[in-house]
């Protein structure tokens, strides 16, 4: 897979790849990650790419050309399945979302900032919008850093553990049942005897029973489903 990130500030995006299991994946070149800066897509003297909005109003609007720019350089290049605007007005990312994403090719992801984008360039490029969750950032970007972590992790070979993804919360609209590690007793505490049995039969039916008790208690809207 091949990601490709347009932003204001590409520092901000560079440590989350950086580290641990996105670092990983992209050493073992099974995703990878471009960023562009928007202001090497003007040709104002002041690197400006953005302005006042027409009709008065607080907030500065990230004007369409250097977006245009940008965008139709990439695809001068190659095709992409999907051009994902960031927005808190988007459709909330879940694990549904997450999976459908995972298994395109390529994909570009524009980062909003400042006051969001002109709607010139959301009627004309972008193919899919975004949100993670229902508050405003100061940009797209820790957005974007949640978006590439929840679908690269989903790519075969990325986890140690093939079906480590699948048994995730949310992959069956159910939370993920208790889990439990060595010792096998602290302090008194002690891990439920049906774990240290063998019987993984009835090992699965346990997380499959805790696992909608879970559900039941914390995310009863899951069930709906």
């Amino acid at each position: 897979m091949r990601i490709d990130i347009i932003t204001v500030v590409p520092d901000i995006l560079k440590s989350p790849f950086e580290a641990s299991i996105l670092k990983r994946a992209i050493e073992k070149e099974l995703v990878e990650i471009h960023l562009h800066n928007l202001r090497d897509y003007t040709t104002d003297n002041y690197k400006q790419i953005d302005d006042y909005q027409f009709g008065g109003g607080a907030g500065m609007v990230m004007m369409v050309e250097p977006i245009d720019k940008c965008i139709s350089d990439l695809k001068s290049q190659r095709k992409y399945d999907e051009v994902i605007y960031m927005t808190p007005d988007g459709e909330t990312l879940d694990q549904k979302i997450a999976n459908q994403i995972s298994l395109q090719k390529n994909i570009i992801i524009l980062c909003g900032h400042y006051k969001g984008v002109d709607q010139r360039v959301r009627d004309h490029f972008i193919t899919r919008e975004i949100s993670i969750g229902d508050f405003v950032l100061s940009g797209g970007e820790l957005g974007a850093a949640v978006l590439c972590d929840a679908i690269i992790r989903l790519i075969p070979g990325v986890l140690g553990n093939e079906t480590s993804a699948l048994t995730d919360s949310f992959q069956d609209n159910l939370l993920a049942p208790p889990i439990y590690t060595r010792p096998a007793e602290y302090k008194g505490w002690k891990v439920p005897e049906i774990l240290t049995s063998g019987n993984f039969p009835k090992i699965e039916e346990w997380r499959e029973n805790e696992a909608y008790k879970r559900t039941q208690e914390k995310r009863p809207d899951l069930l709906k489903d």
